[in-house]
């Protein structure tokens, strides 16, 4: 009778599966065998943030065997607009926890492995290693590049996803042979120099389009079924309704997957200086070093401007600034700058409550910066 049962049990749990994933077994590219091939594989997704939410719900809806996410990061109310994954409630918890438990709620079937922690050279090869298909939904250059490397070295495809405001990239890196990151990018952006989501801003829905590309790409490598975007970047613009492809050849000086490979091991991230918060400001002799990359944000009133003004300057009043910050880019990087150095303080402190992330305070204000200037006239 018991033996019987559990026939019974094993069957019925047969049929469960067969209906959950009865569109599937409708597609001859995928049928029965490649629903099972989707079962027993294995996807790393590094990023629970806007592109990992699609991702590991497409994946776990899909029927993916086993999801390991990795995220080091708890949920913020910022992440909301476009993370779909968490909920209002969840503000504060880890965000692999999170995610662990939505993937399971979407199909019980899946085996998940959460990985609280930060994807280093200390761990990014053991982690590629033990799955089929990593895909990258980081936001970090950084950290693309350490994927990217864990992945050739260990012979494991990188399917790879970036948003930013309206646009977006999706390609699938050391696929059968193809390039890797590096062939396209050889090099990363001095740190610092490129602004994340947190500081650009990007489009919610966005991260839901980027993210069913990579998911899609990430069926297909698993699969083994249609044109994998090897060698091809994928590029949106959400903003004009375009998409379009640029493709590239994997390069043979490439310092990875070349024929004389340079690096051999996943090198450890840089540290990235982050621009310093509160009160911290930039010197007056330093000014015109840092306006080669930077926009110097005069907030003077304008009868203060009459005793001068430095060119290429950005003049918008603090009395304004509340009304004006829409003229504004939070991909910049603006030094605040007044008299004497006390309203640019305030200003500062403003921005970084609209968000922005990239500002100073020029110290002692642009008085300060006159008596370093003999050719400056200010008073």
């Amino acid at each position: 009778m018991a033996e019987s049962a559990a026939s019974s049990d094993v069957a019925l749990a047969g049929r469960r599966a067969l209906r959950r994933y009865s569109r599937h077994l409708l597609i001859p590219e995928v049928g029965l065998a490649g629903q099972e091939r989707l079962l027993a594989s294995r996807a790393l997704v590094v990023g629970a943030g806007g592109l990992g939410s699609p991702v590991l719900q497409y994946l776990a809806a899909a029927g993916v065997g086993r999801i390991g996410i990795v995220d080091d990061d708890t949920v913020d109310e910022t992440n909301l607009q476009r993370q779909t994954i968490f909920a209002t409630a969840d503000i504060g918890r880890a965000k692999v926890e999170v995610a662990g438990e939505r993937v399971r709620a979407i199909n019980p079937h899946v085996a998940v492995d959460p990985y609280r922690l930060r994807f280093d050279a200390g761990t990014a090869r053991e982690l590629v290693r033990a799955y089929d298909v990593v895909v990258d939904c980081t936001d970090r250059f950084a950290t693309r590049y350490l994927v990217n490397d864990a992945c050739v070295l260990e012979s494991k495809p990188d399917v790879f996803g970036s948003i930013f405001r309206f646009d977006g990239q999706v390609s699938v890196f050391g696929w059968d042979g193809g390039p890797c990151y590096r062939c396209l990018f050889p090099t990363a952006p001095l740190p610092g120099t490129v602004p994340t989501c947190a500081e650009g801003g990007v489009l919610g829905v966005l991260a839901g389009i980027v993210g069913a590309f990579a998911a899609n790409e990430a069926m297909k490598v698993l699969l083994g079924i249609g044109s994998v975007l090897s060698g091809r970047l994928l590029v949106v613009d959400a903003l004009g309704g375009h998409v379009r492809e640029i493709a590239f050849e994997r390069d043979p000086q490439c310092a990875l997957c070349g024929r004389a490979p340079t690096i051999t091991g996943v090198v450890p991230e840089p540290d990235e200086p982050e621009i310093p918060a509160g009160d911290d400001a930039v010197a007056p002799e330093r000014l015109d070093a840092m306006l080669r990359t930077a926009t110097l944000l005069d907030v003077r009133e304008p009868h203060e401007r009459a005793l001068g003004v430095i060119e290429g300057a950005l003049c918008i009043p603090a009395s304004q600034l509340e009304a004006r910050l829409h003229e504004l880019d939070s991909a910049k990087t603006y030094v605040v700058a007044c008299r004497i150095g006390q309203v640019s303080r305030w200003a500062v402190q403003r921005l970084r409550d609209a968000g922005f992330r990239r500002v100073l305070h020029l110290h002692g204000g642009l008085l300060a910066y006159a008596l370093t200037h003999d050719d400056f006239s200010f008073f």
